[in-house]
């Protein structure tokens, strides 16, 4: 959310006006233009950061991300059809822009549907159980300290990094009250857990998601991560730790049943996850056709939800209905699918056709160029995890699949790990860290983060060492 300076300045830099500023290049058959020292790309350019400023000062203007990129996308866009009506090539921006369209599509429609059942699943009361069982079940500190980051380290592979950070803090929250110092450093440890166990599953984050849709990486291949990614939870884990106090914290009398109908949900989803990851793997099929077609499966049954639901109530004792109405409550799939993340849904389109934008200008050539032959694909992946601590990782990981530099299966495993890590060097380094300083506001801060970076890039480190020990052959 707030983000990606170093990245655009990066681009900035790279913009200057010692490469030709009109040449012709051929991709794909089409004739392009190289804007990268011409008027519109350093438009461009300006519009780019300018809407990130309004992006990275959100929580102080509380004018929602995806506003001020949905704005540059069309005006970056807008530029590159103009230099090209201008210089009389036909179809070649539109072509371009189809592309990254087709490219946001995909996502869109996959993301919509892992929405929709994870909406599904927190109205049927799944995260609200577990969190309560968790309260009650008369742990110390330091035992919750690993119980939520053990959990966070594995929901998060499937129900995404941030949504399993939002519900872990939710119980860190219920259990420590005003225990400030255990809830801040059990808010880092769940940020760390939860991006370090997003880093080895498709479903875990945005940018492996991306990988994986692109073909880079197949399903099964992320797994060659999951060593790497514990190292690199487990590594701060154990160090901070020592800071938790063993005492236990006071029993609550809160209790919550599942709704009817939760199980069944939890089954369908999994079932909708193995669809996707078959139909991409034996069917050479995006995956977001399996994801529709378990949103589907959803959908039937909430339509049996309802149907039954009528006939239950009227066949009960109305006396009872009050007690029984968790149990029985109808179910709107629609309500479900409206809830989704919105906002994030269209900011990531702005950020693809934004980034697209100026790729096809050609300054992500000139990226590629000086990270990944001057510097060295090991260089310039380390240095994609620590920029995706103050940069955007979703962007930045469009942005290297959109370069596709010819690199190793396991350089191709590296990026990927450390765009999903590197974000927990900082708290506004991820999603997950953002949304908990917003929801343990005063309790997990950015300075309270900063104070175990240093352990948290010890992590990282480590995670790096050892994907090239356990995954050395892949090089």
């Amino acid at each position: 959310m707030m983000k990606t300076f170093g990245f655009i300045v990066l681009g900035i830099l790279l913009a200057v006006p010692g490469f030709s500023s009109v040449a012709m290049a051929a991709a794909a058959g089409v004739e392009t233009l190289n804007l990268t020292a011409h008027w519109a790309g350093y438009v461009a350019l300006v519009v780019f950061v300018i809407a990130y400023a309004f992006v990275m000062t959100e929580e102080v203007t509380h004018m929602r991300k995806s506003k001020p990129v949905l704005l540059a996308a069309g005006i970056i866009w807008g530029l590159i059809g103009l230099v090209y009506a201008i210089n009389g090539i036909d179809h070649a921006a539109e072509t371009a822009i189809r592309h990254n369209i087709l490219e946001y599509a995909e996502l869109f429609l996959f993301l919509l549907v892992a929405m929709t059942f994870i909406n599904a699943l927190e109205e049927r009361q799944v995260f609200e159980v577990l969190r309560v069982k968790l309260v009650n079940a008369g742990f110390s500190y330091k035992s919750l300290f690993w119980i939520t980051g053990v959990l966070a380290f594995f929901i998060s592979p499937i129900a995404d990094n941030l949504t399993t950070a939002l519900l872990m803090c939710a119980v860190v929250m219920a259990i420590g009250k005003e225990d400030t110092k255990f809830v801040g450093l059990s808010c880092i440890n769940i940020v760390v857990a939860a991006n370090a166990g997003g880093a080895f599953s498709p479903f875990g984050d945005i940018t492996t998601l991306m990988v994986w849709q692109k073909g880079v990486v197949q399903f099964q291949e992320f797994l060659a991560l999951f060593v790497p990614s514990v190292v690199n939870w487990l590594v701060p884990a154990f160090i901070m730790s020592f800071a938790i106090a063993n005492k236990k914290p006071e029993a609550q009398t809160e209790d919550l049943k599942l709704k009817r109908g939760a199980f069944v949900i939890m089954g369908l989803f999994l079932w909708t996850i193995a669809t996707a990851v078959s139909f991409h793997n034996f069917l050479q099929l995006p995956p977001m056709v399996g994801m529709m077609a378990g949103l589907s499966l959803l959908k039937i049954y909430g339509y049996y939800l309802n149907r039954t639901h009528v006939s239950r109530y009227q066949t009960y004792d109305p006396e009872k209905a009050e007690e029984r109405i968790g149990q029985i409550l109808a179910f709107d799939v629609f309500k479900k699918v409206a809830r989704a993340e919105w906002d994030t849904l269209l900011f990531f389109y702005g950020i693809i056709l934004c980034v697209g934008g100026l790729g096809f200008m050609g300054y992500l050539a000139l990226v590629s160029k000086v990270m990944y032959l001057d510097w060295g694909p090991t260089a310039a992946n380390v240095t994609v995890g620590l920029l995706s601590a103050i940069v955007d990782n979703i962007p930045v990981m469009f942005a290297v699949l959109t370069m596709m530099p010819d690199m190793s299966h396991g350089q191709w495993l590296l990026v990927t790990l450390t765009a999903g890590v590197g974000g927990s060097l900082l708290s506004i380094g991820s999603a997950a860290g953002v949304a908990l300083m917003g929801q343990a506001r005063g309790k997990y801060t950015f300075f309270g983060h900063l104070k175990w970076s240093p352990v948290i890039a010890l992590g990282y480190a480590a995670s790096i060492w050892v994907h090239f020990l356990v995954n050395g052959k892949l090089f």
